[in-house]
């Protein structure tokens, strides 16, 4: 003789232990606690990427503000003060650091000047080239372990100077 067992409802809903194991209530919230976080720091790290990209594109066109100064001619490439004061006008939400402006002289056909007086050997013009850096230091928000608290954004600009 075999004994048969029927599961037993009441009204649709189990009791017991059947019911606390298999229950799903709640599930979502407990999915939003453990990503929430994560998801918070990602979107402040991006923030935080796209500041650091902010200032190197500001520190880069300050660079080239002050070479396009220093490029008018050669009374404004020897003007450092100028070409410093030009640099810092174009980044006006960041503060730069050291600006420096280096002239140098090349032959209209490429080669290097030579001699003194300097002269090209092949007759060609001599050009004289402001090379202008900018720099600035980036103070992150977010400051992880064992990682540099700051860091020093680089900009460079060179232009042939106007004779």
């Amino acid at each position: 003789m075999k004994t048969r067992f029927k599961a037993v409802r009441n009204g649709g809903y189990q009791w017991g232990a059947s019911r606390l194991l298999g229950a799903d209530h709640g599930g979502a919230l407990i999915e939003t606690a453990v990503a929430l976080p994560l998801l918070s720091l990602l979107l402040l790290g991006a923030s935080e990427f796209g500041l650091v990209d902010y200032e190197a594109i500001e520190v880069t066109n300050a660079a080239k503000a002050g070479a396009q100064y220093g490029g008018q001619g050669q009374a404004y490439a020897a003007d450092t003060t100028g070409i410093q004061n030009a640099a810092t006008a174009d980044a006006p939400n960041i503060t730069l650091g050291t600006t420096t402006a280096n002239t140098s002289l090349i032959c209209s056909d490429g080669t290097t000047p030579t001699g003194t007086p300097v002269t090209c050997a092949s007759g060609a013009a001599i050009e004289t080239i402001l090379t202008v850096k900018t720099q600035a230091t980036f103070n992150p928000v977010i400051h992880i372990p064992f990682v540099t608290p700051s860091f020093t954004l680089h900009g460079q600009a060179t232009q042939k100077v106007l004779q």
